[in-house]
């Protein structure tokens, strides 16, 4: 029986600057891309905002961090169109701001 340990028997042989740059690459794959969004969906999610805004309601918004989304729960303080965010309060009364371009989706 072959008992094979995969990469193990070969970073013997490599430089450790060749193994950093492989556990990267790696990393790499688990990234996510932002998508790209149409007119109609950024209408729809400038609506949700204001009728949540008026009534106070709590919004569950998805944003694309760097190289991974996220997503929030809170009610909607305040928009900041000078610098293009979004001020949130969560439930343990945290203010998060999230820049205009990296919000993905936003549903009740």
């Amino acid at each position: 029986m072959i008992r094979d340990r995969g990469n193990i028997k070969w970073t013997a042989m490599m430089l450790p600057e060749h193994v950093k740059l492989l556990r990267d690459w790696v990393k790499e794959d688990e990234f996510e891309t932002k998508p790209d969004l149409d007119e109609q969906k950024l209408d729809q999610m400038n609506e949700v905002i204001c009728e949540a805004m008026a009534h106070g309601a709590e919004l569950s918004i998805t944003y694309f961090d760097h190289t991974q989304h996220k997503t929030i729960r809170g009610s909607i303080h305040y928009v900041d169109e000078i610098h293009q965010k979004l001020r949130i309060v969560l439930k343990e009364g945290l203010v998060v701001q999230i820049p205009f371009h990296s919000i993905v989706e936003v549903t009740e």
